[in-house]
Order: C-alpha cells, then sequence, then structure tokens
C-alpha cells in the first residue's frame, strides 16, 4: 500500500511535536518551524530565480541546514527522540560569513539604506530576508516563554539574514541593476 499524505490526525488544530507531545498547531513551536519552511520555500524560489545568473552551491547548503533547523525545532525538548536529527555547526555560520566576504569584495560600498526592488529576483531575495528575520523572532519569542532554542539556531538565522540582504545586492550586481537608496522626504 502506498503512503498517503494526510493522516487527518490535525484535523482538530492539533498536531504532534518529534517525541509525540501533542500541542496546538498555534504553539510558538509550531510556528517557528513552519516559518523556517516557509522560508526554505523562499530560498529554493531564490535559487530557481539565480539559476541563469549565479551557479553557486551556498543555497542548497543553506536548504539543508533550515530543515536541521526545522527538525531540531519540531522535537519536544523534555523528551528524549529515537530520530537522529542532525547538528548545526559553527562552519555552517562561518560558511555564510566567507560567502558574504567573497560577495561583498564586488559590491560599491552603500552609501544610504537601500530599498527592496529593481528585479524580481532582488524583491525575491527581501522577502525571504523578511521571513528569515521573523524566523528568528519567533525563535526568541520561544525562549521568551521558557522553551530551549539552541543557540547556533539564532546564530545562523541572524547571519543568513545578512547573508540574504548581500546577496539582495550581488543579484542585482550579476543583473547590472543597481541598489534603489532610500531618499528620505524631509
Amino acid at each position: 500500500m502506498a503512503f498517503k499524505i494526510y493522516t487527518k490526525t490535525g484535523d482538530k488544530g492539533t498536531t504532534s511535536l518529534i517525541g509525540g507531545t501533542k500541542v496546538l498547531k498555534s504553539h510558538y513551536r509550531i510556528e517557528s518551524y513552519g516559518t523556517i519552511d516557509e522560508l526554505n520555500s523562499y530560498i529554493g524560489l531564490v535559487k530557481d530565480m539565480l539559476q541563469p545568473v549565479h551557479q553557486g552551491s551556498t543555497l542548497p547548503e543553506i536548504q539543508d541546514r533550515l530543515f536541521t533547523i526545522g527538525s531540531a525545532l519540531a522535537c519536544d525538548p523534555n523528551k528524549e527522540t529515537a530520530l537522529k536529527i542532525p547538528d548545526l555547526k559553527q562552519s555552517d555560520i562561518q560558511l555564510l560569513e566567507d560567502e558574504m566576504d567573497k560577495m561583498d569584495e564586488v559590491l560599491e560600498p552603500m552609501k544610504s539604506f537601500i530599498l527592496p526592488g529593481g528585479h524580481p529576483t532582488i524583491s525575491t531575495i527581501h522577502i525571504a530576508r523578511c521571513v528569515c528575520r521573523r524566523a528568528e523572532r519567533l525563535c526568541v519569542q520561544l525562549m521568551d516563554i521558557g522553551e530551549p532554542v539552541e543557540p547556533l539556531i539564532l546564530q545562523y538565522l541572524n547571519r543568513l539574514s545578512d547573508y540574504l540582504f548581500i546577496l539582495a545586492r550581488y543579484a542585482g550586481h550579476l543583473l547590472a541593476v543597481p541598489d534603489i537608496p532610500w531618499k528620505p522626504r524631509v
């Protein structure tokens, strides 16, 4: 018999964490890993949109790390799980920093705040950056209510949002689309 994607177990607004604990689908833990999933989908879209001009391997790596983060957030922190969850490592953060440094070498220095836009690819990367910041805030909210969150997760999400900002500017460079400076009304 083929595996069915629908289980009907969540029809009443609850779901299970890895470890079996039932929680409401509105729980911060569900909201946090759901936002990580949304971010991963945007990263896939960015990867597809950049493919004609950029063939880097960093975005698939990021998608893999986001699955790692989502898996960690989906675990009940109070239960031991038989499922082997991959670890996030300091080297994952270093990869983002190294990639930012490489991209930054070819970019003009910023002289003002910049507005998202100029090309659908650039705008999409900025949307991914905003979703990443939301995921980070949700993880902080989890910690604020006493739920443990691995510190490397927060560091990774913080660095990833920076990476996405630089990537948006780098995409503009590759596409020959200049930054749009914010010119505040005074």
